[in-house]
C-alpha cells in the first residue's frame, strides 16, 4: 500500500495545485485506487467520489448503464474502461474521471480474458486508455498492480 500512497501523493499534489477534482470507477482493483487517493491528507480538496463497479447490478445502479447501454461494449475492455471514466467525470461534474476494469484472478473472467488482464482509462482535459497483462494469477498482487498502473496513467496525464 505504501507504493500506492506514494503515487497518490504525487497525483494529489498536482490536482490540488491545479484546483482540479477527480472521481474513480474501479472493478478488479477493488477500491484500492480510491483508498490510495483518500489516504493522502486533504483528499477532500480533489476527491469527489468513487465506485467499485464489480457486477452487472453495480454497473446499473452505480453507473446508470443499462444492458441496452452496453450494446457494442464488453466489460474488461478499453472501450468500456473509457465509458466508465467518462461517466464518472460527467456524473460528478469533475475535471478527471479514472477507471479500471479487468480480471484479478486466480482465474480469468467469463469474457475470455486471462487473470492479470486489466483495462484502464483517464477522461479529462486529456484522455488515455490502456490494457495491462500481468500474466499472473495472484489476485492480491494483480489488484495492487492494477491500482498502481491506473494511478500512474492518471499522473502521466496530469504531467502532460
Amino acid at each position: 500500500m505504501k507504493e500506492l500512497i506514494g503515487i497518490a501523493e504525487q497525483v494529489a499534489a498536482k490536482l490540488i495545485a491545479r484546483k482540479q477534482t477527480i472521481a474513480v470507477a474501479e472493478s478488479s482493483a477493488g477500491g484500492l485506487i480510491a483508498a490510495s487517493l483518500l489516504a493522502v491528507p486533504d483528499a477532500s480538496a480533489y476527491f469527489l467520489g468513487g465506485a467499485v463497479v464489480y457486477t452487472r447490478d453495480a454497473r446499473g445502479v452505480l453507473m446508470d448503464i443499462s444492458d441496452e447501454g452496453m450494446k457494442g461494449f464488453r466489460s474488461s475492455s478499453e472501450p468500456y474502461a473509457q465509458l466508465l471514466a467518462e461517466r464518472m467525470r460527467s456524473r460528478f461534474n469533475c475535471d478527471w474521471g479514472l477507471s479500471e476494469t479487468g480480471a484479478a484472478g486466480p482465474t480469468g473472467n467469463r469474457y475470455g480474458d486471462a487473470a492479470g488482464h486489466s483495462c484502464m482509462a483517464v477522461a479529462g482535459p486529456t484522455s488515455e486508455v490502456m490494457t495491462l497483462e500481468t500474466a499472473s494469477g495472484d489476485r492480491f498482487a494483480n489488484m495492487q498492480v492494477f491500482a498502481a498502473t491506473a494511478l500512474r496513467l492518471l499522473l502521466r496525464n496530469l504531467e502532460g
